[in-house]
């Protein structure tokens, strides 16, 4: 199985910090922030990377992760996405790197403690469609939310007003080779882009749809108070005490 990170975007939440780099190389604690979906990745045994990245500064993540061999990596594959066109249509451009394989993307803004390795071989072990990774959150407000019904995933809806769970689909989806089928059958949402939220919906649609929940904690890092958070919470990881 292969994975995905996706890293585009121009970061305007993170404005005016994005103005000179791509928000995944902003630091996140004492590393960029695209070291941390790559080393989820790679603890996972995902050994075939490809990154998709856009912007003007696509050219720094060759310099900064050339071939990858600071994380035991032969290689790494790269992707540019023009503009910010969504999640599903900077996904589309990796159809020809799965090959029509089974496919690991993860957003390059977010951050997980768990190894998703037990979360990786049930979805091997899965027959076919997709699988999603929840966590409980106190702001679902602020995500793709999952209705529930028993162990079954009913609806996810994007951002709600008025949220039907406190579950938040986190940004680490696993797809089966349909999900480029699925995506090329997209039209784009009211704010113009290509929504992972209506992929997911056309695998729940279809009864394949399949989750975990996240037991440690997780955070994206695409706003001011997330990067902040996401920064403590690897210090804290690492048992560093802040000073007076």
């Amino acid at each position: 199985m292969k994975g995905v990170i996706l890293a585009g975007g121009l970061g305007s939440r993170l404005r005016p910090l994005t103005k000179v780099t791509n928000k995944h190389l902003l630091p996140v604690y004492d590393r960029p922030m695209i070291y941390y979906p790559i080393e989820t990745l790679c603890r996972a045994g995902i050994r075939d990377i490809m990154i998709v990245t856009g912007g003007s500064s696509a050219g720094d993540f060759l310099r900064l992760l050339g071939n990858g061999a600071d994380f035991g990596l032969k290689d790494i594959a790269y992707t540019y996405q023009d503009g910010e066109g969504g999640i599903a249509d900077a996904l589309k451009l990796c159809e020809h790197f799965a090959e029509g394989g089974r496919i690991l993307v993860v957003l390059g803004d977010n951050l997980v403690q768990d190894d998703i390795s037990p979360y990786v071989r049930k979805f091997k072990n899965q027959k076919s469609g997709a699988r999603l990774l929840l966590k409980e959150v106190s702001d679902p407000q602020r995500f793709g939310v999952a209705e529930l019904d028993g162990n079954r995933i009913v609806r996810i809806e994007e951002k709600p007003e008025y949220p039907k769970s406190s579950y938040a689909v986190t940004g680490i989806y696993m797809y089966d080779r349909r999900v480029f089928d699925f995506i090329r059958d997209l039209t784009p949402s009211a704010r113009g882009e290509l929504e992972i939220t209506d992929v997911n919906n056309r695998y729940i649609a279809n009864g394949d749809m399949h989750f975990d929940v996240l037991q440690g904690w997780w955070t994206d890092a695409g706003q001011f108070e997330s990067l902040y958070n996401a920064a403590a919470l690897i210090a804290h990881e690492r048992g560093v005490q802040a000073r007076g």
